[in-house]
């Protein structure tokens, strides 16, 4: 896979126009409705002009300053079952640029790796895949949590694994409450029932962490991981592990070892050439497909 560049900062949302009749279900009125964002009463005044001036349900509300243009895109997005936030929903990390900008350039790169790990890897009867970089700080993790996001958005069962037990990531970024996670169920203190679903999309999971133990990499070395991830793989249509740097340890190799596969993560003028280079070899010596690279900036 070609690299690519993502620039994970926020960006302003693309506009498009607001369309719909009114109704309920999953028409335009009946989502607005729903989700809050026009009363009752509200929903009667639009209909008015609509009938009036014979225009959409959505222009109608927009003409009377009860919606605005991103409350369109965003029930238009649930319409085709393509969920996503407004700043500020969800409390998850601004940087979580495929929930809070899907229609930003950076998401439609996002969306092009996206297309093309499916083709390369999980069409070819793969489930999980571990993202990685060279050094800490490189944008693995939040690279791996907006993947997960497009992953979901494309309908995929998506479950997104915090393999760092040193340093996580994932429960920050998610805002997650669960303290139960990946450490504590390879520990046999927990089950399942430690898998957050992210309510606000629909088709994604995220197993934290969980307690950080004084073993991770015997712990993610153990059989029981291969047990647990077979079982993942078996609940779930893709399965993403984001796991510590490779030169913070061998974590990241042994998760690797088990998936087969890994996505490259660096970060744009500041990770060393040298630096990849070191990691695709030893991912080569031990038996781990590079199945592409990505190059981020920030």
């Amino acid at each position: 896979m070609n690299q690519a560049t993502i620039p994970l900062a926020p960006q302003t949302p693309a506009r498009g126009n607001g369309s719909g009749s009114a109704g309920a279900g999953n028409s335009i009125g009946g989502l607005l409705l729903e989700s809050g964002k026009i009363t009752p009463e509200g929903a009667e005044r639009v209909l008015r002009m609509q009938k009036e001036l014979g225009i959409r349900f959505g222009e109608a509300a927009q003409r009377l300053g009860l919606i605005t243009e991103a409350d369109i895109q965003q029930v238009l997005a649930r319409q085709f079952d393509y969920p996503y936030l407004q700043p500020g929903e969800g409390k998850f990390s601004p940087h979580l640029v495929a929930a809070y900008q899907p229609f930003s350039p950076q998401v439609e790169t996002l969306r092009a790796v996206r297309s093309q790990l499916m083709l390369r890897w999980f069409a070819r009867g793969h489930k999980s895949l571990t993202v990685m970089s060279a050094r800490p700080g490189d944008g693995a993790s939040l690279f791996a949590a907006n993947l997960a996001v497009v992953f979901s958005q494309l309908g995929e069962q998506t479950l997104l694994v915090d393999s760092n037990l040193r340093q996580p990531r994932q429960q920050a970024i998610f805002n997650a409450q669960n303290r139960q996670g990946l450490s504590d169920v390879l520990a046999g203190r927990a089950d399942l029932n430690a898998i957050a679903r992210v309510e606000s999309f629909v088709d994604l999971s995220v197993l934290g962490a969980g307690t950080l133990p004084p073993n991770p990499q015997e712990l993610l070395s153990r059989d029981t991981f291969g047990t647990l991830n077979t079982q993942l793989e078996s609940r779930y249509d893709v399965v993403l592990y984001d796991v510590p740097a490779s030169s913070s340890g061998s974590d990241g190799m042994a998760v690797a070892a088990r998936t087969g596969g890994v996505l490259l993560v660096a970060r744009k003028d500041v990770t060393p050439l040298a630096a990849i280079a070191t990691m695709s070899d030893q991912l080569a010596q031990n038996g781990v497909k590079v199945v592409g690279s990505v190059l981020v900036s920030f």
